[in-house]
């Protein structure tokens, strides 16, 4: 996620899995094949036939509202402001500097430094996660909510550094330790009063989590030698989480957030190191994105070899305890972790789904060993530390194979280099590649949706596919804007190792881009492009998130919303633009859907735009202080639900 993700750069594949399998076959059924097109899809060149055999006549689509989501869609555009719906009201709940802990000073653009920044809103918000206040309780008023910090724009943030990634390298120590400092994560509190959300001040729960906090590694990889380093002799204590971009939460009220692309935190001669091939897997070399090595020797490989591996794990973290140590568990697996969302199987145990946003890497799901127990928060302390990893395999069939990365069955074995477990979840990725399973189109997103139970599986894009990789699961090409597939388990069980998928969407504007595919009654406003996060109202409506429309369709990145049943049913419409250079991160709607949150994430990120002259000042368009990453709540005027 972000315009530092893994389809910003193609000069060099950044970690990118050259183990990608092709499938060879007839192209034109991969793409189409009648499994999705039964499922709602209309191409831009699909026949007439189709179209009637999916939806009727359009007289009949339109006789039975083909959406039940009743807003004026936003117009697409770009440009430096953000823009809702008529009927809507958007109100910034905090930004880039705010307060977050008691004594936190107010922001001050020309004095940063770490110890203010560790008491401050973090940049680049992206997941965000609500937890009700009191714990379990069904109000719609009052929460914790947890925010990532995903990465800096050190050209927007300090005087006189320029503008692109190159200028990051020119950072300063005290500038990297402020970086350092708005990494992580932030925990505040927050209370509806009056129709309008507000932060509560100094609240006892308030806390920042920063690229220093001390935290442990736990599960089967804690000790292993591979995560020792001179610090940490034991490999089991670490300082800080790093670009952590979505997340989720557990059923017992715990927050779980993704490292995911670590990789450009770390300098060093990668190529000649021991674990070469391990560090290229993962996009680790000399071309570090930061200036972070320079100054910290923790990050120069060539002097701590070790610190890699420490990096790119699902944390959890108890945000009702500001004194609890985040925890970094290794059983889900080593790799850029987009988001890690639960849904709980039929049997009681958790099942928590992931994707590795790579191109040509994997989507995952974890199982747990033992159910949850809903009456004991404290027996569940530990349940992510056991239970089994699964990569996942879409067969041209239809059908979805999640195969176990089990130490000791298949080529799991010392002999390819898995001597233990820990072996396995320290380099998932090269154990996946041995599995053979489907390299994707860079998983994001992949959640459960609560009504249905299926599972949908967000891909950004991926435009090195040649014809030769196409396949069904993967259909297009040099793909731009990204598709969604959605996943039904067998017998509507998460822990099953089989089940179906089928094409949601395809991204892309119809007419344009030839292998887009909506709903017939798509608006030219409607279409979206790089798919990226998402979420689901009480009704099951998936509302989408998109990260790169700016540069792949010349459109500002924005929130749609969607049916997933019913003659509406893939009928994308806009609901928010952000404002130029923006992503927009984290969907999230309270409960009763009366509000919905977002993380704007690097307003003013375009080619050019400087601290001194950037392309927006949002949101606070002000002389002098520069655009500031923020989360927005946005509420129907005088009430009601979003979207209807």
């Amino acid at each position: 996620m972000g315009n530092y993700d893994n389809d910003a750069v193609d000069s060099e594949d950044v970690g990118s899995n050259s183990s990608a399998q092709t499938t060879i076959g007839d192209l034109i059924e991969r793409r189409l094949g009648r499994r999705g097109a039964l499922r709602g899809l209309v191409g831009a060149g699909a026949a007439v036939a189709l179209g009637r055999e999916l939806l009727g006549s359009t007289a009949m689509a339109q006789a039975a509202g083909p959406s039940s989501l009743t807003f004026k869609e936003v117009a697409h555009g770009l440009d430096r402001m953000h823009h809702i719906p008529e009927g809507y009201e958007a109100q910034v709940l905090i930004r880039w500097g705010d307060p977050v802990v008691a004594g936190a000073p107010a922001f001050d653009p020309a004095n940063l430094t770490a110890a203010v920044q560790e008491k401050q809103f973090g940049y680049n918000c992206d997941f965000v996660g609500l937890h009700p206040l009191p714990a379990g309780s069904t109000a719609n008023d009052r929460f914790l909510m947890v925010v990532n910090h995903e990465y800096t724009n050190p050209g927007l943030m300090f005087a006189g550094l320029g503008s692109g990634r190159a200028v990051n390298l020119k950072a300063s120590k005290p500038q990297v330790e402020v970086e350092m400092a708005a990494h992580g994560g932030s925990v505040i509190e927050i209370a509806r009063e009056g129709g309008a959300w507000k932060v509560v001040p100094d609240s006892k729960y308030a806390r920042r989590i920063t690229g220093t906090t001390p935290m442990q590694i736990s599960g089967p990889a804690a000790g292993h030698d591979k995560l020792k380093t001179s610090a940490d002799p034991t490999g089991t204590r670490v300082l800080g989480m790093l670009n952590n971009c979505a997340g989720g939460e557990t059923p017992w009220g715990t927050w779980l957030t993704a490292e995911e692309n670590f990789n450009g935190y770390f300098g060093g001669d990668a190529e000649k190191m021991p674990d070469a091939k391990a560090y290229k897997r993962y996009g680790i070399s000399k071309a570090t994105w930061y200036a972070w090595a320079q100054h910290v020797d923790r990050f120069n490989v060539e002097k701590e070899p070790n610190e890699p591996n420490r990096f790119g794990w699902i944390v959890e973290i108890d945000p009702y305890d500001p004194a609890a140590t985040p925890i970094k568990r290794t059983a889900l697996g080593r790799f850029k972790h987009e988001g890690c969302h639960h849904v709980v199987a039929k049997d009681g145990r958790v099942v928590v789904y992931m994707g590795d946003d790579e191109r040509f890497d994997y989507v995952y799901k974890f199982v747990t060993s033992r159910p949850w127990n809903p009456n004991d928060r404290a027996a569940n302390r530990n349940l992510l530390d056991e239970g089994t990893l699964y990569v996942a395999r879409f067969n041209d069939d239809g059908k979805i194979e999640w195969l176990p990365l089990v130490h000791g069955q298949g080529p799991l074995t010392a002999e390819n280099g898995f001597a233990s477990p820990a072996d396995v979840l320290i380099n998932t990725r090269m154990a996946a590649d041995l599995l053979k399973a489907t390299p994707m189109d860079r998983p994001e997103d992949v959640e459960v949706n609560p009504v249905s139970g299926r599972v949908y599986v967000l891909l950004t894009n991926n435009t090195r596919r040649t014809e030769q990789q196409v396949n069904r699961a993967n259909p297009m090409a040099r793909n731009a804007h990204g598709h969604v597939i959605e996943v039904m388990p067998k017998d509507g069980d998460h822990t099953s190792t089989e089940g179906t998928w089928s094409i949601f969407i395809v991204g892309g504007k119809p007419g344009i881009d030839p292998g887009a595919r909506y709903h017939r009654a798509t608006s030219e406003n409607g279409w979206l492009s790089c798919v990226d996060n998402c979420t689901f109202d009480s009704k099951g409506r998936i509302w989408i998130a998109t990260d790169g429309a700016p540069t792949a369709a010349g459109i500002a990145d924005g929130l749609y919303g969607a049916d997933t049943t019913g003659y509406g049913r893939g009928l994308t419409r806009c609901f928010f633009q952000a404002p130029t250079g923006a992503e927009v991160c984290g969907p999230i709607l309270t409960p009763d859907n009366g509000t919905i949150f977002l993380a704007i994430q690097h307003p003013g990120e375009d080619s050019g735009s400087t601290f001194e002259k950037p392309s927006t000042r949002w949101p606070d368009f002000k002389e002098g202080v520069p655009p500031r990453p923020s989360v927005i709540a946005i509420t129907k005027k005088g009430g009601g639900q979003i979207g209807s």
